[in-house]
């Protein structure tokens, strides 16, 4: 097991936003290990543990991030802090939620930043910016221009596919069904990272001067891996012939293009629209860096980070060592 990392020669007072997801959870642990003060303002619990798995040693203050005033006074509370790290997102990317999440609620918790003394905000992001034809996305480069224009140092983490959300698919093909993949499984690649080397990247954006005031894309150790390579994997790793079902995009195409009808009278309707129009983009377009020139997704020129592969992290997941929580991520 790795050794925990030496603590900052900086130790800052941290705010932490999204600390109840899977990443957020990992960022509080990484910044405490690293030997900052964390205090983390989360929606309130409507049942079970209201830690969520968050370490003793975190100060945790709750309320609601889209009401304009808790933040400052739950959250912030007048107090002096160093920097915000925020793995804030919409849940599930319906487009209210998306703008009052994303771009609202950041802006908010940028301007209680600077009233707070924080002078550093790290802002966990999406590489899937790069080519904004969704509400979730437009909506998050919203608040990543804001940031850039506020004068406050930042680093922009935009990551590649998260291990949770490619591992759908695990129990289904452990049950001996076929591995879906959309037209021929080599539509897209990415590299995918894990929770553990992420919250790691984001951490030690604290600390290195080099990632500061830049956007940083970031995906986990090559290669990059088309889905049809994923499925492949993953039946090897179960020891039995690679099964696939091909779904073709014109399926997806005709659900929009019905939903997309009837939400003109059901606004509950148009979100599942824009919820297909998620699941087309993610089935179609690389979660990789994009050559603005060519118009291309370039895995040569995605930065790689951390040690855990996505086939190390699903093995785990079949001999019950890892637990899969994949919350709004099972829309995508």
């Amino acid at each position: 097991m790795a050794e925990p990392p030496a603590p900052t020669p900086q130790p800052r007072r941290v705010m932490a936003l999204g600390a109840s997801g899977t990443i957020g959870r990992a960022t509080v642990s990484a910044l405490l290990d690293r030997g900052h003060e964390v205090v983390c303002f989360l929606r309130p619990a409507a049942s079970g543990d209201p830690r969520r798995g968050l370490p003793e040693r975190a100060v945790l203050r709750f309320g609601d991030a889209t009401d304009p005033a808790a933040l400052s006074r739950t959250g912030f509370r007048g107090e002096r802090f160093d920097a915000v790290v925020s793995c804030m997102a919409s849940r599930a990317g319906a487009p209210a939620d998306a703008w009052a999440v994303e771009r609202d609620a950041q802006l908010r918790a940028l301007e209680a930043a600077q009233a707070a003394g924080a002078d550093q905000f790290v802002l966990l992001s999406a590489i899937c910016v790069q080519k904004p034809l969704l509400e979730f996305q437009k909506a998050k480069l919203a608040f990543e221009e804001a940031l850039i224009a506020s004068g406050m140092a930042y680093s922009i983490v935009r990551p590649t596919a998260f291990f949770k959300s490619l591992s759908g698919q695990v129990a289904r093909v452990k049950a001996g069904k076929p591995y879906l993949v959309f037209g021929d499984g080599r539509l897209t690649a990415c590299k995918p990272i894990g929770d553990g080397d992420l919250a790691a990247f984001l951490a030690d954006c604290l600390d290195l001067p080099e990632r500061r005031n830049r956007i940083l894309p970031i995906g986990g150790p090559g290669p990059a891996l088309t889905p049809r390579d994923q499925g492949e994997a993953l039946f090897k790793l179960l020891g039995r012939e690679a099964r696939f079902r091909q779904v073709p995009v014109a399926l997806l195409d005709a659900i929009i293009g019905g939903l997309t009808l009837a939400g003109r009278v059901s606004s509950r309707l148009r979100d599942k629209a824009e919820f297909a129009r998620i699941g087309r983009y993610y089935a179609t377009e690389s979660m990789l860096v994009l050559n603005p020139e060519t118009g291309r997704y370039d895995s040569d020129a995605t930065p790689e980070t951390g040690t855990e592969t996505l086939f190390a992290y699903q093995a785990r997941l079949l001999r019950g060592e890892a637990a899969l929580d994949r919350g709004a991520h099972a829309v995508f």
